[in-house]
């Protein structure tokens, strides 16, 4: 049995599983996808009963449901709290669980969703989320909206093992979710790890040159990955981290000892004087000269 809507904005499939279905170990009960424009009524008023339900009083289900939102924000709440849900969000539903979600009326957003039963897919998600596991930032994955637009098209014509077709997607899915999640958290530890070795090695080396394509081979990356991912967590390439570093070191010894500009030119390993006061005062607006005077002034005289 499958029930369809006529809307090209929303696309949805309820089916039937049949006993033999369930044997498989999932069974699809529904899946879609909707385009919410800003301020439109949401949920649409066309589901059957048994899907529709009101926002502001939530709902709990009797059936596990992936909701992927790819566009737009909104929010979805618990009894643990609520939680604001951003383009590349998961939201798995549970059953017997309460919960409520809403996209925000001033931009909207766009959602896929496949419901789901059976002892494999429970299984599987038991084995692989905990249980306060609900809310997953996976980004935009295009495998994943294939099988979304894949299992409507399969649910649309509700041929003979249609079902099976359907329990292999939504497999799948749950597969993709776990791995995205579980890679991510350990690439970004990784990334960490990495930008805060270098930091850790551009400190020590204060008061020399260093080689930053050195530096990369020894941390086992490549220069140009290296770059862009140091960027990316400190906001600086890193030869101007690295200068900043330099110049902040430049500013304690002028404050705090009575060592020449040329002399700390040297130590700090600049190419000579003129280098570092045309440095120093590009960074921080000051020549060294004005700095120390700012940083140390004179005792009155008794």
């Amino acid at each position: 049995m499958d029930e369809t809507t006529k809307s090209s904005d929303i696309k949805f499939h309820y089916l039937i599983p049949s006993k033999t279905d369930l044997q498989y170990g999932c069974g699809v009960n529904v899946v879609g996808s909707q385009v919410v424009t800003p301020d439109e009524q949401y949920p649409a008023p066309d589901h059957p009963n048994g899907y529709v339900f009101d926002p502001a009083r939530g709902r709990v289900l009797n059936e596990y449901q992936l909701l992927y939102i790819v566009k737009g924000r909104g929010t979805l709440t618990t009894e643990q709290g609520q939680y604001t849900v951003s383009k590349g969000t998961m939201i798995l539903l549970r059953p017997g669980v309460w919960h409520t979600y809403r996209p925000s009326p001033e931009v909207g957003w766009n959602e896929y969703y496949i419901g789901f039963t059976g002892d494999m897919a429970e299984q599987a998600i038991r084995k692989l989320f905990a249980e306060d596991e609900q809310l997953f930032c996976i980004g935009l994955n295009r495998e994943l909206i294939d099988l979304y637009q894949r299992a409507i098209e399969v649910a649309a014509v509700d041929r003979p093992a249609a079902q099976q077709m359907l329990a292999g997607i939504v497999m799948h899915m749950i597969g993709i979710v776990n791995f995205s999640v579980r890679n991510e958290t350990l690439s970004t530890d990784h990334l960490d790890q990495i930008v805060e070795q270098a930091k850790s090695i551009m400190q020590e080396s204060v008061t020399q040159n260093i080689d930053l394509e050195a530096l990369a081979a020894q941390l086992n990356v490549s220069y140009s990955w290296f770059r862009k991912i140091f960027r990316d967590y400190t906001g600086h390439p890193p030869a101007k981290y690295f200068m900043e570093i330099k110049l902040r070191h430049a500013q304690y010894l002028l404050a705090n000892t009575r060592d020449s500009i040329k002399e700390i030119a040297f130590a700090l390993s600049f190419k000579s004087t003129e280098h570092f006061y045309t440095t120093f005062k590009r960074v921080t607006g000051y020549t060294p000269n004005t700095y120390r005077r700012m940083s140390t002034p004179e005792q009155k005289k008794a």
